[in-house]
């Protein structure tokens, strides 16, 4: 039985600033209802490819297909980011609004919804994040914890096919990182498909079902979680894992 059609590929990217490559030759492809999480050294240029997969960044050479058709020239800019939503690590939720404004914002400038339609939908997303009793504060009455999960919901009230998060925890404080990490997993045993760059090493083993271990701009490895964690190939990511599971 062939298997289905993979959702989103990434097809020889790079990309450079200047003279420097901080992205080289990167080609891996994301099936329906996949959990990745990119994992790697500061530097190694995991974020700036999930910035390119979103067109944050331009990529200076490849490709992006999502449902096999080229992102930058097949998509409308803004029906692609509906579609592949992202989740950062600064939050970026507007200050003026409430987390339900910020939650209607987008669904209807991109998605041309009606107020009572996209209340619906983002108070459906925020109850599901547990921030449903928070829907008129404001982000500086909100902890960090708070804001990323409003964060979460603004994206999945856009109903994407795939988000993106980009190290979501790294700005939280300790304690502050469970309830989003909660979140994620049960997103993660709801099917959606995830890409995650991450620094938390336990939820990558347990949770994902592919890890990609990124080196000066290179997938130095790629597998599943148990072949990365207890039996790496590389003496790189051998070198990485032992470093940061011993924080």
């Amino acid at each position: 039985m062939p298997n289905p059609s993979p959702v989103l590929e990434v097809s020889h990217l790079r990309k450079r600033f200047g003279n420097h490559e901080v992205l080289s030759d990167i080609t891996f492809t994301v099936g329906e209802g996949d959990v990745t999480c990119i994992i790697g050294a500061s530097g190694s240029g995991k974020s700036t490819l999930l910035r390119c997969i979103n067109f944050l960044e331009e990529p200076t050479d490849g490709a992006i297909l999502f449902h096999g058709r080229d992102a930058e020239r097949e998509w409308n800019r803004a029906q692609y980011h509906a579609k592949v939503g992202m989740v950062f690590q600064s939050f970026n939720l507007f200050n003026n609004m409430t987390a339900l404004e910020n939650c209607n914002s987008g669904q209807m400038r991109v998605l041309r919804r009606d107020r009572k339609t996209a209340t619906e939908r983002s108070l459906l997303y925020l109850n599901k994040v547990g921030m449903g009793p928070y829907r008129n504060a404001r982000p500086a009455q909100l902890s960090g914890g708070q804001k990323q999960r409003v964060a979460i919901a603004r994206a999945l009230a856009m109903d994407p096919e795939v988000l993106l998060f980009d190290e979501p925890t790294s700005a939280l404080d300790p304690e502050m990182v469970g309830e989003v990490l909660e979140v994620m997993r049960s997103l993660a045993q709801g099917g959606l498909t995830m890409l995650i760059v991450t620094h938390e090493m336990s939820f990558a083993r347990d949770v994902c079902h592919r890890v990609i271990f990124m080196d000066q701009g290179l997938i130095a490895e790629d597998g599943v979680p148990e072949e990365i964690f207890t039996s790496p190939r590389q003496a790189r990511t051998r070198e990485f894992l032992s470093r940061v599971l011993q924080r």
